[in-house]
């Protein structure tokens, strides 16, 4: 990830965040996570099993591999980390030298996707397990869980810990996903391809920047053209079909509280694409489990003289769509 397209992430997640005056902790990695471009080939054959390995912090972002330490120097009553990894990748956390105490109100607990400002990121529409399926919970009384596995290729972890000294080790592992689903973007531009094989389950693939999103290709099971059709045919009517793909906008991360932008339930080999200026942009692939199918895209960050002219103080002006 490069340092800005880190520095917008980190951005974002600081203005969705319910606490306030946590921006001390944030501070720039990517030094750390570059180390191997200083190795020549033999140095990094021979680094393979070396651990990358750092302290955590109170508010932090995770983007690779290794070895996170969290050490209370005082109380830290809310605090939380966001990892993330690539498209392709899902996440694997685990808990070690645990030393928090659970009684006197400590705990550590991991989600499966991003919890920002009260919304969830799948959300619970989009996500194949149930809400309570996805926290792991250290310190639960009737499931304790010292292990976490990612759906999808963000994970986070937070925690309260009241005793100075007391803490915990966080190890980060990704993994391959051959069918990645629920995706966010690091990056503000790009391009992606979704695919799901018969399976009943909706994907989005979230972009945390106002962009362009173009839609290159879409195959759905229930094609009735190849050809791009009008806006207004291929817009409208489409929920009903069962298999669609839907752009969507919103200042939030929960795609069931976004604003729906546009629908396709046609097969399309053409160009269609649309701008949405929201500080979230999504593609979001509904599948009724019948057929194969796949939306490939691409999306830039839009140029600043390319935003919707706004009021002042005026949020649900500046997410508009063209």
């Amino acid at each position: 990830m490069s340092v800005t397209a880190r520095t917008q992430l980190l951005l974002f997640l600081i203005s969705l965040s319910s606490r306030v005056g946590l921006g001390r902790y944030i501070e720039d990695d990517e030094a750390s996570d570059g180390i191997f471009s200083l190795l020549t080939l033999d140095q990094k054959r021979e680094a393979e099993d070396f651990l990358f390995r750092r302290p955590l912090r109170c508010l932090d972002m995770l983007a690779t591999e290794g070895s996170f330490t969290f050490v209370a120097s005082q109380p830290q009553l809310s605090c939380a980390a966001f990892v993330i990894a690539e498209p392709s990748e899902v996440l694997s956390l685990e808990l070690s030298d645990v030393s928090i105490d659970c009684s006197a109100g400590d705990f550590i607990k991991m989600f499966d996707g991003w919890i920002l400002k009260g919304e969830k990121f799948p959300s619970i529409q989009d996500h194949h397990l149930a809400l309570h399926q996805r926290y792991t919970d250290y310190c639960s009384a009737t499931a304790p869980g010292s292990t976490c596995r990612s759906s999808q290729n963000i994970a986070m972890i937070f925690f309260r810990i009241h005793r100075p000294d007391a803490g915990f080790t966080l190890a980060v592992k990704k993994l391959h996903n051959p069918f990645p689903c629920n995706i966010m973007s690091q990056s503000p531009e790009g391009s992606f391809t979704m695919v799901m094989p018969h399976q009943r389950r909706n994907c989005s693939f979230s972009i945390i920047y106002p962009v362009e999103i173009r839609l290159t290709e879409l195959s759905l099971g229930q094609a009735r053209s190849n050809e791009l059709s009008p806006p207004r045919q291929v817009w409208s009517g489409c929920s009903g079909s069962g298999d669609y793909v839907e752009l969507l906008g919103g200042n939030g991360v929960d795609t069931s509280k976004m604003f729906p932008v546009a629908d396709f339930c046609f097969s399309v080999s053409g160009l269609a694409q649309m701008k949405i200026g929201c500080d979230n942009s999504v593609v979001r692939l509904v599948s009724s489990g019948n057929y194969i199918n796949r939306v490939s895209f691409q999306y830039r960050l839009l140029e600043h003289s390319e935003l919707p002219k706004t009021r002042e103080n005026s949020l649900d002006n500046f997410c508009t769509v063209e």
